[in-house]
Protein backbone atom coordinates (compact mmCIF):
# COMPACT_ATOMS: atom_id res chain seq x y z
CA UNK A 1 0.00 0.00 0.00
CA UNK A 2 1.75 3.17 -1.18
CA UNK A 3 -1.31 5.27 -1.90
CA UNK A 4 -1.52 9.03 -2.15
CA UNK A 5 -4.84 10.51 -1.13
CA UNK A 6 -5.90 13.65 -2.97
CA UNK A 7 -7.89 16.60 -1.65
CA UNK A 8 -10.91 15.17 -3.48
CA UNK A 9 -10.40 11.85 -1.67
CA UNK A 10 -10.34 13.65 1.67
CA UNK A 11 -13.56 15.45 0.77
CA UNK A 12 -15.26 12.18 -0.21
CA UNK A 13 -14.24 10.53 3.05
CA UNK A 14 -15.35 13.51 5.14
CA UNK A 15 -18.70 13.51 3.37
CA UNK A 16 -19.08 9.76 3.96
CA UNK A 17 -18.49 10.32 7.69
CA UNK A 18 -21.07 13.12 7.83
CA UNK A 19 -23.65 11.00 5.99
CA UNK A 20 -23.03 7.99 8.24
CA UNK A 21 -23.21 10.04 11.44
CA UNK A 22 -26.47 11.67 10.30
CA UNK A 23 -28.14 8.33 11.11
CA UNK A 24 -26.48 7.60 14.46
CA UNK A 25 -25.42 9.09 17.75
CA UNK A 26 -22.11 7.26 17.40
CA UNK A 27 -18.86 8.77 16.12
CA UNK A 28 -16.53 7.64 13.33
CA UNK A 29 -12.91 8.72 13.04
CA UNK A 30 -10.43 7.77 10.30
CA UNK A 31 -6.63 7.69 10.40
CA UNK A 32 -4.13 6.55 7.77
CA UNK A 33 -0.46 6.19 8.75
CA UNK A 34 2.40 5.98 6.27
CA UNK A 35 4.19 3.66 8.70
CA UNK A 36 3.76 2.69 12.34
CA UNK A 37 7.49 2.46 13.11
CA UNK A 38 10.88 3.25 11.57
CA UNK A 39 11.84 -0.45 11.99
CA UNK A 40 15.59 0.32 11.90
CA UNK A 41 16.45 -1.54 15.10
CA UNK A 42 14.33 -4.65 14.44
CA UNK A 43 15.65 -4.83 10.88
CA UNK A 44 19.24 -4.31 12.09
CA UNK A 45 18.83 -7.14 14.60
CA UNK A 46 17.53 -9.64 12.06
CA UNK A 47 20.15 -8.61 9.50
CA UNK A 48 22.87 -9.09 12.12
CA UNK A 49 21.45 -12.51 12.94
CA UNK A 50 21.48 -13.43 9.25
CA UNK A 51 25.09 -12.27 8.84
CA UNK A 52 26.19 -14.32 11.87
CA UNK A 53 24.44 -17.44 10.55
CA UNK A 54 25.92 -16.90 7.08
CA UNK A 55 29.40 -16.45 8.56
CA UNK A 56 29.09 -19.71 10.50
CA UNK A 57 28.03 -21.54 7.35
CA UNK A 58 30.96 -19.97 5.49
CA UNK A 59 33.36 -21.00 8.26
CA UNK A 60 32.23 -24.64 8.11
CA UNK A 61 32.39 -24.58 4.31
CA UNK A 62 35.96 -23.24 4.33
CA UNK A 63 36.93 -25.89 6.86
CA UNK A 64 35.33 -28.61 4.74
CA UNK A 65 37.22 -27.50 1.63
CA UNK A 66 40.46 -27.06 3.56
CA UNK A 67 40.64 -23.37 2.79
CA UNK A 68 42.69 -21.52 5.36
CA UNK A 69 41.86 -17.91 6.24
CA UNK A 70 43.40 -16.10 9.16
CA UNK A 71 40.86 -15.52 11.92
CA UNK A 72 41.32 -11.69 12.06
CA UNK A 73 40.74 -11.49 8.29
CA UNK A 74 37.63 -13.66 8.53
CA UNK A 75 36.06 -11.62 11.32
CA UNK A 76 37.03 -8.37 9.60
CA UNK A 77 35.09 -9.55 6.55
CA UNK A 78 32.10 -10.36 8.77
CA UNK A 79 32.27 -6.95 10.43
CA UNK A 80 32.52 -5.26 7.04
CA UNK A 81 29.48 -7.15 5.74
CA UNK A 82 27.53 -6.22 8.84
CA UNK A 83 28.49 -2.56 8.60
CA UNK A 84 27.56 -2.47 4.92
CA UNK A 85 24.16 -4.05 5.61
CA UNK A 86 23.43 -1.59 8.42
CA UNK A 87 24.46 1.31 6.19
CA UNK A 88 21.97 0.18 3.54
CA UNK A 89 19.23 -0.01 6.17
CA UNK A 90 20.15 3.46 7.40
CA UNK A 91 20.20 5.10 3.98
CA UNK A 92 17.37 3.14 2.35
CA UNK A 93 14.46 2.83 4.82
CA UNK A 94 12.36 1.02 2.22
CA UNK A 95 14.50 -2.10 2.64
CA UNK A 96 13.87 -2.38 6.36
CA UNK A 97 10.39 -3.86 6.06
CA UNK A 98 11.76 -6.88 4.17
CA UNK A 99 13.78 -7.93 7.22
CA UNK A 100 11.04 -7.56 9.83
CA UNK A 101 8.68 -10.50 10.51
CA UNK A 102 5.05 -9.91 9.62
CA UNK A 103 3.96 -10.66 13.17
CA UNK A 104 6.12 -7.83 14.51
CA UNK A 105 4.94 -5.43 11.79
CA UNK A 106 1.31 -6.16 12.61
CA UNK A 107 1.94 -5.79 16.34
CA UNK A 108 3.49 -2.34 15.83
CA UNK A 109 0.62 -1.30 13.56
CA UNK A 110 -1.94 -2.59 16.08
CA UNK A 111 -0.20 -0.66 18.87
CA UNK A 112 -0.34 2.46 16.72
CA UNK A 113 -4.05 1.94 16.10
CA UNK A 114 -4.69 1.81 19.85
CA UNK A 115 -2.46 4.85 20.34
CA UNK A 116 -4.46 6.82 17.76
CA UNK A 117 -7.72 5.66 19.31
CA UNK A 118 -6.68 7.25 22.60
CA UNK A 119 -4.79 10.25 21.19
CA UNK A 120 -7.75 11.30 19.01
CA UNK A 121 -10.17 10.99 21.97
CA UNK A 122 -12.29 8.37 20.23
CA UNK A 123 -12.63 6.72 23.64
CA UNK A 124 -14.35 9.62 25.43
CA UNK A 125 -17.62 9.95 23.53
CA UNK A 126 -20.68 10.25 25.74
CA UNK A 127 -22.06 6.76 25.14
CA UNK A 128 -18.69 5.10 24.41
CA UNK A 129 -19.70 4.60 20.79
CA UNK A 130 -16.61 5.94 19.01
CA UNK A 131 -15.15 3.84 16.19
CA UNK A 132 -11.70 4.30 14.65
CA UNK A 133 -11.03 3.11 11.09
CA UNK A 134 -7.26 2.78 10.86
CA UNK A 135 -4.86 1.89 8.04
CA UNK A 136 -1.05 1.65 8.22
CA UNK A 137 0.26 1.59 4.66
CA UNK A 138 3.83 0.31 5.08
CA UNK A 139 2.65 -2.73 7.07
CA UNK A 140 -0.35 -3.35 4.77
CA UNK A 141 -2.48 -3.39 7.88
CA UNK A 142 -5.99 -2.20 8.65
CA UNK A 143 -8.08 -2.33 11.80
CA UNK A 144 -11.38 -1.13 13.19
CA UNK A 145 -11.11 -0.17 16.87
CA UNK A 146 -14.50 0.21 18.55
CA UNK A 147 -15.23 1.58 22.00
CA UNK A 148 -16.98 -0.49 24.66
CA UNK A 149 -20.50 0.72 23.90
CA UNK A 150 -20.64 -0.56 20.33
CA UNK A 151 -18.09 -3.36 20.69
CA UNK A 152 -20.33 -5.10 23.23
CA UNK A 153 -23.08 -5.31 20.62
CA UNK A 154 -21.10 -6.27 17.50
CA UNK A 155 -19.17 -9.58 17.16
CA UNK A 156 -15.53 -9.47 16.15
CA UNK A 157 -16.29 -11.34 12.93
CA UNK A 158 -18.32 -8.37 11.74
CA UNK A 159 -15.41 -5.98 12.29
CA UNK A 160 -13.11 -8.47 10.55
CA UNK A 161 -15.39 -8.45 7.53
CA UNK A 162 -15.24 -4.65 7.31
CA UNK A 163 -11.45 -4.76 7.62
CA UNK A 164 -11.23 -7.42 4.91
CA UNK A 165 -13.24 -5.25 2.51
CA UNK A 166 -11.07 -2.23 3.32
CA UNK A 167 -7.86 -4.17 2.69
CA UNK A 168 -9.26 -5.54 -0.58
CA UNK A 169 -9.92 -2.01 -1.84
CA UNK A 170 -6.49 -0.84 -0.73
CA UNK A 171 -4.74 -3.69 -2.54
CA UNK A 172 -6.56 -2.62 -5.69
CA UNK A 173 -5.21 0.93 -5.27
CA UNK A 174 -8.65 2.16 -4.19
CA UNK A 175 -7.87 3.28 -0.64
CA UNK A 176 -10.38 6.14 -0.65
CA UNK A 177 -13.10 3.76 -1.87
CA UNK A 178 -12.12 1.38 0.93
CA UNK A 179 -12.53 4.08 3.56
CA UNK A 180 -15.89 5.17 2.13
CA UNK A 181 -17.12 1.57 2.13
CA UNK A 182 -15.86 0.92 5.67
CA UNK A 183 -17.44 4.14 6.95
CA UNK A 184 -20.79 3.17 5.44
CA UNK A 185 -20.62 -0.29 7.02
CA UNK A 186 -19.64 1.09 10.43
CA UNK A 187 -22.34 3.74 10.18
CA UNK A 188 -24.97 1.09 9.46
CA UNK A 189 -23.96 -0.84 12.57
CA UNK A 190 -23.95 2.28 14.72
CA UNK A 191 -27.36 3.39 13.43
CA UNK A 192 -28.83 -0.02 14.26
CA UNK A 193 -27.67 0.02 17.86
CA UNK A 194 -27.40 3.76 18.50
CA UNK A 195 -29.82 5.65 16.22
CA UNK A 196 -29.56 9.40 15.78
CA UNK A 197 -31.21 11.58 18.45
CA UNK A 198 -32.47 15.13 18.14
CA UNK A 199 -30.08 16.33 20.86
CA UNK A 200 -27.06 14.49 19.40
CA UNK A 201 -23.84 16.52 19.33
CA UNK A 202 -20.94 15.93 16.94
CA UNK A 203 -18.10 15.06 19.33
CA UNK A 204 -15.29 14.28 16.86
CA UNK A 205 -14.05 15.97 13.69
CA UNK A 206 -15.44 14.52 10.47
CA UNK A 207 -12.30 14.03 8.42
CA UNK A 208 -9.45 11.66 7.62
CA UNK A 209 -6.15 12.27 9.39
CA UNK A 210 -2.89 11.36 7.64
CA UNK A 211 0.16 10.79 9.85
Amino acid sequence: MTHTLTAADHDRIAQAIREAEAETSGEIYCVVARSSDSYFYPAAFFVALAVVVASLIAAFALEYWWVSIRLPVFWAAVALALAAAWLVLLLAPGFRMHFVPRRLRYRRAHDNALKQFLARNVHITTERTGVLVFVSLAERYAEVVADAGINAKVPQQTWNGIVGELVSHARGDRLADGFVSAIAAVGALLSTHFPHRADDANELDDHLVEI
